[in-house]
């Protein structure tokens, strides 16, 4: 095809842009919604209240658990996704290491996903939604 102008090659880099521009505007109204379901599920378990426990990180290598500093609820059975009382959404994997065995894990919060496990390799998938609702239902349960 000839372009000598390189008029196809502009409109197409603009294409481009915009629909970069507009999967990036999707995945913030997901993330500013599930930001939403995350606090409303801290102030219920609060109002109910619903004990917070201490975190503990996983290492990357699956074998060791780390000590944290954050407090909050496990979401799920392995204890590897948490809302901490701060209101944020924690994935507890962590780098494994002598410094994390010695002074504990500081595991950064992440944006909420409206639905936690999408695109993972396992095929499972669950709407955040219905993770907090679990949580909430189980109570003191801990075995969750």
């Amino acid at each position: 095809m000839d372009d000598p102008d390189g008029t196809w090659r502009e409109q197409r880099q603009r294409a481009v842009r915009a629909h970069a521009a507009a999967a990036d505007a999707r995945r913030a109204a997901e993330h500013a919604e599930a930001a939403e379901l995350v606090a409303a599920f801290v102030a219920e378990a609060t109002r109910r209240g619903l004990p917070a426990d201490r975190l503990t990180a996983l290492g990357y290598d699956g074998r060791s658990r780390y000590r944290t500093r954050l407090r909050g609820w496990y979401l799920d059975r392995a204890r590897t996704r948490a809302v901490g009382v701060d209101g944020r959404f924690y994935l507890l994997a962590v780098p494994s290491g002598l410094r994390a065995r010695l002074l504990g894990a500081e595991p950064a919060p992440s944006a909420a996903p409206l639905v936690v496990g999408e695109g993972g390799r396992d095929g499972e998938s669950i709407p955040l939604q219905t993770l907090l609702n679990r949580r909430l239902a189980d109570g003191d349960d801990d075995r969750r």
